[in-house]
């Protein structure tokens, strides 16, 4: 049972009598314990009047996965199966990162009548989301007292990223018609797949002439080629604790999962296979051998769950994982952090083994707030925040340079532009034929 605020106010209420009774001449002491008894049995009989919580059956309507930032529709029906009116107030138990209302819910369901209560969530969080139980409250008609119970309903809601980075898809995958032959040019480059034939026109490129289609058709047959499909575009994740740190609005590894969305987006568009490697110590995800329109769904439900972990990541154990996934030479793109040349010295270290393939990307997330600090000199304080900023930067781009010496690229942005460089940069290696 519980008890409500009206308890004590009529609690408070006995002291109108005591008074009375005082000026009467009358003991105190029984007049006062008469109407704490009264008090307590009137809770009794309000205990005793209220709907029972218990005999209701409750259920959940919600979706599986919704994505991070968008309302989810949520409600929770119940039944009453007493013999009496529930007057209730439920409470839906998620965690504060679902974004549930904070409100209880009034509902007053008849006997043997259905209600439903409409719970909206706004989750601000990726992540599992999961309520175990509803608790329910059930007050007697006087408002004093009444009964609770707690229903063991279990609901369960994948959050996934937010993927804002899809509103770059479409400029990019026009590009990408482009270099597919989509368009009246078709353009010949080192390592490109042979498309089509035509006649030539002047001004094309004689090494294409296919002189044995000439000798058939009688005219002058030239090759056209397209980019090469079939290729393997490998995406490290890093969530060590270098990806913890927050940026914006949200930590590094969240816009390292943008751009590992809209590079597989554009790369499964483009007819190339892509994996996906979380990894800091252990693989905390992994996605292979999916291809087509069930590639980006089966990458959001891996990454919903994987949060960085305070721990220094292995890259010899993530290089020997990409192993595993692809022996071919392939594109692979590592998002991570690698903005000190003390805390770059594992990754570096393991770089050369990886760079046997045919392009390694390293895509780092910056804060512009760095940037924003290097530039003032106002004040005494100023001047000594720009100095700790410009050694930042400066760090930076030696481990930039570094990366260079060894064999990869080396792109650095901030959250929001990361994710389009990235795609271009791809784009650009399908179009000289380097992918």
């Amino acid at each position: 049972m519980f008890v409500t605020g009206r308890l004590a106010v009529a609690l408070a209420l006995g002291v109108v009598p005591l008074v009375l009774t005082g000026l009467a001449g009358v003991p105190p002491y029984p007049v006062l314990g008469g109407w704490v008894l009264l008090c307590a049995l009137l809770v009794a009989l309000d205990v005793t009047l209220a709907g029972s919580p218990r005999a209701v059956t409750v259920t959940r309507r919600l979706p599986a996965r919704a994505r991070l930032g968008e309302q989810v529709p949520v409600s929770v029906a119940l039944h009453n199966h007493g013999a009496r009116t529930l007057d209730a107030l439920l409470r839906d138990a998620w965690q504060p990162t679902a974004g549930a209302p904070l409100e209880r819910q009034r509902l007053r369901i008849a006997p043997g009548e259905r209600g439903r209560v409409e719970l909206p969530l706004r989750p601000r969080r990726r992540s599992e989301l999961v309520s175990e139980f509803v608790a329910l409250r059930s007050r007697g008609p006087l408002g004093l007292a009444g009964r609770q119970a707690r229903h063991p309903v279990r609901g369960a809601i994948r959050v996934l990223p937010a993927f804002t980075s899809r509103k770059h898809l479409p400029s990019r995958l026009a590009r990408l018609r482009e270099l597919d032959g989509n368009t009246s040019i078709q353009v010949r480059g080192q390592g490109t797949e042979f498309d089509s034939l035509r006649e030539y026109v002047r001004g094309d490129d004689v090494r294409s002439i296919d002189w044995r289609a000439t000798a058939r058709a009688g005219t002058t047959m030239l090759r056209t080629w397209r980019p090469e499909r079939d290729r393997n575009v490998v995406i490290i994740v890093d969530t060590g604790r270098t990806a913890a740190a927050r940026v914006g609005d949200g930590t590094r590894v969240d816009a390292a999962l943008e751009a590992a969305l809209l590079l597989a987006a554009l790369a499964s568009r483009a007819g190339d296979h892509v994996h996906l490697l979380m990894y800091d110590r252990v693989v905390r995800a992994r996605v292979t051998g999916v291809d087509g329109a069930a590639l980006l769904p089966a990458l959001t439900d891996a990454m919903a769950p994987v949060h960085a972990r305070l721990v220094d990541t292995d890259w010899a154990g993530a290089f020997a994982a990409v192993r595993t996934l692809t022996t071919r030479p392939s594109l692979i793109v590592v998002l991570t952090a690698q903005d000190a040349p003390e805390s770059a010295r594992g990754f570096l270290g393991a770089f050369p083994e990886a760079s046997r393939a045919t392009t390694v990307l390293v895509g780092s997330v910056t804060d512009d707030g760095i940037a924003r600090l290097a530039r003032a000199r106002g004040s005494r304080e100023e001047v000594y925040l720009a100095a700790a900023a410009e050694r930042t930067l400066r760090d930076a781009e030696t481990v930039a340079d570094a990366i260079r010496r060894a064999g990869g690229e080396a792109i650095a942005a901030d959250p929001e532009d990361l994710p389009p460089r990235i795609a271009d940069r791809y784009l650009e290696l399908k179009a000289a034929g380097r992918l």
